[in-house]
């Protein structure tokens, strides 16, 4: 017989899960939370949004069912210093854990895992832990001169693994490292992929592209390759701008690299570093910073885009390839992590095991010079997002948050 689930605090120390995704430390994190708790919404269970604050109001109802829950915790601190403060958000936490009487904690990325073990133990509530980025998996991918991950968080990942009563993977590239290298146990570890907004991220009609192009100062009549997501050195901007400059001396041109994010904070000068690099190979006037866009727009820029570019070097799973298929745009990806398991060869894209740019250079080249093959592909990545549902994520947690209860 299945226990009834009415109340669920999901946290998120580290990162507002209204913050706009490719800003800050906002990304795919973001998208998740507030995407299945509204889901979940509809389901019955009333969802509690919890966030580390500085400031600023402490409860905000987002829509029927989820209210976001803004804990005072320290001051305006960088990413890398909240571990200090993870014990005062913790004791904010268990008040607030207190009054609303959770069924379930669920915590998003280790930092909150470490502020929420203590308060499900001490209430006697079962934690449901979801990493979404690994430490040991970083670190196994890192590309030269980028610093590991540190070594409070390899830790903390593996006691929070052994100890939460559900570890949740989104690929089974993550569940094996999981299980492997993190210690989870097997019996304990379920992988539920993240969804795809299909109504919002869809096909759209050729007026459409043209209104896109116009509205961020792009030229009407070239190619545009998207490569979206937080600008630091780990999504692999600088393979993206070298594959362009060798498709430029390929075949003598190139298409428009469209560059939509901001820069994570410490990787400041990271932007400037791939201005000056485009510069240096040439291609400068080819390369097109537009910043973090909102959904919409991000929407409708994949839309119009003939390829979208997923260079990074570590992705549990990969949520903006598949919001590109959704769009009916292919993706040129790198073979590793759950890459694999969003971007499905010869069906949504192409996959690479290699980081020369001039196989990315070749690759890209025939994807925008095929038409045929690249509308066939566009097609066939709708259908495969189309697998993908919030719906269908937030009913698989569900069964899990039921599966912990006591």
């Amino acid at each position: 017989m299945s226990v009834a689930v009415e109340r669920v605090a999901m946290i998120a120390m580290h990162t507002s899960p209204v913050a706009q995704p490719a800003t800050a430390d906002a990304g795919g994190l973001n998208v998740t939370v507030l995407s299945v708790a509204a889901e979940l919404a509809l389901r019955g269970v009333e969802v509690d949004l919890v966030t580390r604050a500085s400031s600023g109001p402490e409860r905000t109802e987002l829509l029927p069912g989820v209210t976001l829950h803004r804990v005072l915790a320290g001051g305006d601190l960088p990413k890398e210093r909240l571990p200090e403060v993870a014990d005062e958000f913790g004791e904010g936490l268990a008040r607030l854990a207190r009054q609303r009487d959770y069924d379930v904690l669920h915590a998003h990325y280790w930092l909150s895992g470490i502020a929420a073990l203590p308060v499900a133990l001490e209430l006697d509530r079962p934690l449901v832990q979801s990493f979404h980025t690994l430490g040991v998996m970083k670190n196994a991918l890192a590309g030269e001169g980028q610093a590991p991950e540190p070594v409070q968080r390899l830790r903390s990942e593996t006691f929070l693994a052994t100890q939460a009563d559900a570890v949740i993977a989104v690929s089974s590239a993550e569940a094996t490292v999981l299980i492997d290298d993190v210690g989870a146990r097997p019996d304990r570890t379920w992988i539920i992929p993240p969804g795809v907004d299909l109504g919002l991220f869809a096909p759209r009609p050729f007026a459409a592209h043209a209104a896109t192009r116009a509205a961020l100062g792009l030229e009407a009549d070239r190619p545009i390759v998207v490569i979206a997501g937080r600008v630091q050195p780990l999504k692999g901007h600088e393979l993206a701008v070298r594959a362009l400059a060798e498709l430029h001396a390929l075949r003598g041109w190139a298409p428009l690299l469209v560059v939509a994010g901001e820069a994570t904070p410490g990787a400041d000068g990271f932007a400037q570093h791939l201005r000056d690099l485009a510069n240096d190979l040439g291609v400068g006037a080819d390369v097109r910073f537009v910043g973090a866009l909102h959904r919409d727009a991000l929407a409708d820029l994949f839309a119009a885009a003939d390829v979208t570019l997923v260079p990074s070097f570590s992705e549990t799973f990969g949520l903006v390839a598949l919001e590109s298929a959704a769009s009916g745009t292919p993706v040129l990806a790198f073979r590793a992590g759950g890459l694999p398991e969003s971007v499905i060869e010869g069906v949504s894209g192409v996959l690479l095991g290699t980081r020369d740019p001039r196989y990315w250079a070749t690759e890209l080249a025939v994807l925008i010079e095929d038409d045929e093959r690249r509308t066939a592909l566009g097609l066939s990545a709708r259908a495969h997002a189309e697998r993908f549902t919030w719906g269908a994520a937030a009913t698989s947690l569900l069964g899990v948050y039921a599966g912990v209860l006591h």
